[in-house]
């Protein structure tokens, strides 16, 4: 088995940790804890702010990594980079009205607009750890 690169490992890390963050983020809110949800989400903004700028570096420096498997598991692989790439282009514009609905204090709004964002960072989270095993661990 080839080295993991150090740093797909730390994005797939701050993945991981950001997904966590939103799920008790999520807790937090649904049992009436504004403090523990405002700093998971706070946390969980920072970590994935974090990952999208070691992601950028990395393939500035690297190019883009070639998925080796054939057959079904490519068909798998370009299917599921395919729908995090679209959803992670949405997620940070709605991840930053979110914020932005909340810093304004405008949480009816923020409540609904967050049960929007919730499921796709989630989905962007968690099929950025997929998309990893399989470029590396695989």
């Amino acid at each position: 088995m080839n080295s993991v690169p150090l740093l797909p490992t730390v994005n797939a890390f701050l993945n991981a940790t950001s997904a966590i963050l939103l799920l008790f983020g999520y807790r937090f809110i649904r049992t009436k804890n504004v403090a523990g949800h405002k700093a998971c989400m706070l946390g969980a903004f920072a970590t994935s702010t974090l990952f999208l700028a070691l992601y950028l570096l990395y393939h500035w420096r690297v190019g883009s990594v070639r998925f080796q498997g054939t057959g079904a598991a490519r068909a798998a692989y370009l299917g599921i980079l395919l729908s995090h790439s679209v959803l992670a282009a949405a997620v940070a514009p709605m991840a930053l009205r979110t914020l932005y609905l909340a810093w304004t204090g405008d949480f009816q709004r923020h409540a609904a607009f967050a049960r929007k964002t919730l499921p796709v960072w989630l989905y962007v989270s968690m099929t950025g750890i997929v998309v990893f095993v399989m470029l590396y661990l695989l």
